[in-house]
Parts: structure tokens; C-alpha cells; sequence
């Protein structure tokens, strides 16, 4: 294993170095090899779509599905990239529009959560902290089985000082920074499936009863932090915007599930604007309300 870890990681860090639309023709071949010669979870897709628009002709959702497919190949070989590219080329490539928000909460002292998801190029994002001094800027992340490939992913999320944050250690790391009055930005891709242990609170998303991971809001409450909704646009091959909108400036002022509930439908509408650019592979209806019980 620890050969073909080496073996795969100076593969990667020998084409890194070649330009973006050259690695776009890998992505034509990761695409073409997905989706016509391994079918790699094409039922899921399939099923995902199918459900979540009804109102589509099957026309529609094989489009969108190949779309899908092609945007997945780009976020791996723009994933790739990450090894080499330069803070200038990832300023153009992913252009925050107003980070004058972020800004005001970090000179008041505040500090934030920031709500996401596997939408465009979620690991694209933590490239915002290159542009304030002073602020620890992290995300939080499910650490994977696989060391050698735990410590790969980690060292391309760590390129612009993001700290990451192994979500069971969260909440320690959260109260650590709060002793030593941190200001901190943490990102959390709010939309992955909670285990079965977590199945507390179902929203309809995308015309489907969905359970969501709370703990964002609840780590927002009790600190009474901002909490801020990224919204992403993919504005063409390689080039991507977000728009930061304040869910609140004070989580302890909202409602119990306001912000989860505020979270879901802005999601929805990011992904109803250009569908092919979520993670429909991911198997995100696998538990149903009944196993709450």
C-alpha cells in the first residue's frame, strides 16, 4: 500500500505542474471512463434525479446526468491542481464577491460559520483565507479509513493556511478557541448524511424527506456566532463565484432549526439554478424517517 501511495502521489505532483485546460482533457477521459465503461454508481445517479424532478423529461435528466459526470471529472483533475497552482490563478479562478462580510464580523472580533455544500468546487473554497491576516480559517472534515490518502487530501486543504478540523474533535477545538479569544471562520459542507445515530431533524429537499446534520446550527447558537450561506456559481470550465449571505449575525437570536431550515432552501435553490453541479453520486437518501425509531 505505502508503495502505491508514493507511486500515485508523484504521479499527481508530475502532471500538477501542466495547465489547467491541458488537465481538462484528462477530465474528458475520467469522464468518458465513469460514466460509459465503469457506470460508476449510474443507477444512483439515475435514481437521484429521477427523484428529485419529476417534472423533467427523461431527456432532461440524462442531460443533466452527463453534465454531472463531466463537472465531477473537472473537480478531480481542479482538485489535482491544487498542488501547484498559484495564489494568483486561484484568486481568478475563485472569485468571492463580497468579502467585505466576511470582513466586518472578523474586525468586530465575531466569529462565523459558514454553511456549504458539495456544489461546484467545494474544495476551491478555503481558498478565501488568503485574504485575511489574522483570522484562523478553517473546516471541519470526516477523516478517511485510509492514512496514506487522509494525509494527501489534508495536505492539499491545507495550500492557503485552512486549518482542518476532524469533526469529533469540533466542538474541543471550537471551546480552545473561545478561551484564547480566536477569531475563526469554519466551514461546514452542511448537506452530507448523518449517520443513523443522527437522524433528529428531516426537511423536504428536493421534493424528498432528507435528514440533516444540526450540529452547525447548534455550534452556532451557543456561541452566538454569524452564520453565513455560501452560495456557488459555476461561471464556466474553471472559473467559479460565491456570494456570502448572512443567515443572522447572532445564531443565539434564532429560533430552534431557523438556520438548518434557512440552510435547505437556499441550497436547493443553488442547486435548482444548474443541477449537473452537485454530487448526485453520493447517496444521500439511504436512511428513511422510519429509522428514527
Amino acid at each position: 500500500m505505502i508503495v502505491i501511495y508514493y507511486l500515485f502521489y508523484a504521479f499527481v505532483w508530475l502532471i500538477s505542474f501542466l495547465p489547467l485546460q491541458v488537465l481538462y482533457l484528462f477530465s474528458y477521459g475520467i469522464y468518458g471512463l465513469s460514466y460509459y465503461v465503469v457506470r460508476y454508481r449510474r443507477k444512483v445517479v439515475r435514481q437521484n434525479l429521477l427523484n428529485s424532478f419529476p417534472e423533467k423529461s427523461l431527456e432532461e435528466i440524462v442531460k443533466i446526468e452527463k453534465g454531472y459526470y463531466l463537472h465531477f471529472a473537472d473537480v478531480a483533475v481542479e482538485t489535482i491542481k491544487l498542488m501547484h497552482i498559484s495564489d494568483d490563478e486561484i484568486a481568478r479562478r475563485m472569485v468571492f464577491t463580497n468579502p467585505e462580510v466576511i470582513n466586518q464580523f472578523c474586525d468586530n472580533g465575531k466569529s462565523a460559520v459558514l454553511l456549504l455544500g458539495h456544489y461546484g468546487n467545494w474544495e476551491w473554497i478555503p481558498s478565501l483565507y488568503l485574504n485575511y491576516d489574522g483570522l484562523i480559517g478553517g473546516e471541519l472534515y470526516r477523516p478517511l479509513k485510509n492514512k496514506f490518502f487522509d494525509g494527501f487530501f489534508l495536505k492539499l486543504r491545507s495550500r492557503f493556511g485552512t486549518v482542518n478540523i476532524p469533526k469529533n474533535d469540533a466542538l474541543r477545538t471550537i471551546v480552545g478557541y473561545r478561551r484564547e479569544n480566536k477569531v475563526f471562520a469554519l466551514g461546514f459542507i452542511a448537506d452530507q448524511t448523518p449517520s443513523k445515530n443522527n437522524l433528529h431533524y428531516w426537511h423536504t429537499f428536493l421534493n424528498q424527506d432528507t435528514p440533516f446534520l444540526t450540529g452547525p446550527e447548534r455550534i452556532a447558537r451557543s456561541g452566538g456566532y454569524a452564520v453565513i450561506y455560501f452560495d456557488v456559481k459555476k461561471l464556466s470550465r474553471g472559473y467559479y463565484s460565491c456570494d456570502m449571505i448572512v443567515l443572522t449575525d447572532d445564531a443565539k437570536k434564532t429560533a430552534e432549526n431557523e438556520i438548518t431550515d434557512k440552510y435547505v432552501e437556499l441550497f436547493e435553490q443553488t442547486i435548482r439554478r444548474n443541477p449537473s453541479y452537485w454530487l448526485w453520486s453520493h447517496k444521500r437518501w439511504k436512511h428513511k424517517r422510519v429509522e428514527q425509531a
